[in-house]
This record gives C-alpha cells, structure tokens and sequence, in this order.
C-alpha cells in the first residue's frame, strides 16, 4: 500500500481485486477543500475505462508486476513492438497502455515492459532520452542558457520548450518523467 499522493501515470494499482494501469492523473483542488488525487485507469483484464478520486492520505495497493527488460521495435498504427533481449521474444502493447511514454521511444532503445500475469501492461522508459529537434523558430544570435524557452518538436512528436540557441537537427537530452529539456548534446 503506497499514498494516494505517490502514484504516477502507468503504475499499477488493485481495486476491487482487479489490476488497473494508470492512463492519467491530475491534482484537484476545489476552492478551501483539501486537494484530491483523480486517476483515469484501465482495467487491465476487461479493458474498461474509469476514473477514481483519492483523498491525499488514502493509501491504495499496487499490483505485483514483473517486469522484463526490453528492446523497442518499431509502431505499426496504435501498436508498438517489443523484444526481450534475452530470449528474443517479441511483445506487442497497445498504444493506450503506453499512453506519453510513447513519446520517449527511439528505434532500438531499452525499455522496461512490465506484466501482470503474463499480459503486458505498461512501459517505463529510462529516466533520462536524447532526441533530435525536427522543428523550432530559427535560433536567436547570442542566445544564452538563461535566455526565454521556445516550443519545439522532436522526432517522436514530443513538444518541449528549449533555450533559444537549439536549433533544427540538435539533439537534446529530456527527462521522461517530467518532459523536460536537461541538455543539449553534442
């Protein structure tokens, strides 16, 4: 049992004796009252969708996963392709169980897939990616790290503000967990 407060997008939780995986979460506050944790989840055996509100001290189980480390494919429409290293194996996930991770995959990157009862339920991407910039405004002359951030976009689709001297064909380093520009890599 973990706080309500503690759960993240693609965790697994147990309610009513069934896994459900995390799609979304947010943070609700309704004027004086105390803030409250609303979860969109999926039912990991029937596939049905629901959302949840959690008090900050509500605790909630998490579900035994196991989970595998794996090699990223390719995405064939709404389905994207997983190999285990190992035993070359290869598992197929369902886009809406990725859900913004997908954002984070590049052609052959190492990922953990976890399952529950042998059934794949989610994907967790490494803590820290580098993509490259396919579209931004033209850089600014003397920009500087401390300067204003512009929108741009990565080869994944992933939008993310930048400092002013990225450009088009940079690659940048992003933290998954946030979706935030750390560095640019050269």
């Amino acid at each position: 049992m973990i706080p309500a407060t503690q759960i993240k997008t693609g965790n697994c939780v147990v309610l009513d004796g069934e896994p459900h995986v995390v799609i979304e979460r947010r943070h609700v506050t309704q004027g004086r009252k105390p803030g409250k944790i609303q979860l969109k989840l999926r039912n990991v055996i029937t596939g049905l969708s629901t959302e949840k509100r959690f008090a900050s001290s509500d605790k909630v189980e998490v579900a035994a996963l196991e989970e595998t480390e794996m090699q990223y494919l390719y995405a064939d429409d709404n389905l994207y392709h997983f190999m285990d290293t190992e035993t070359y194996e290869q598992v197929v996930v369902t886009a809406d169980l990725i859900g913004d991770n997908r954002y984070y995959l590049t052609d052959g990157s190492l990922v953990t897939v976890m399952f529950f009862e042998g059934k794949p339920v989610g994907v967790n991407p490494p803590s820290t990616v580098i993509l490259e910039i396919t579209q931004t405004d033209p850089g600014l002359k003397h920009a500087t790290a401390q300067a204003q951030l512009k929108p741009a976009e990565t080869n994944t689709g992933l939008r993310v503000n930048v400092p002013g001297f990225v450009e088009v064909g940079d690659k940048i380093r992003i933290k998954t967990e946030t979706g935030e520009y750390l560095e640019r890599v050269t």
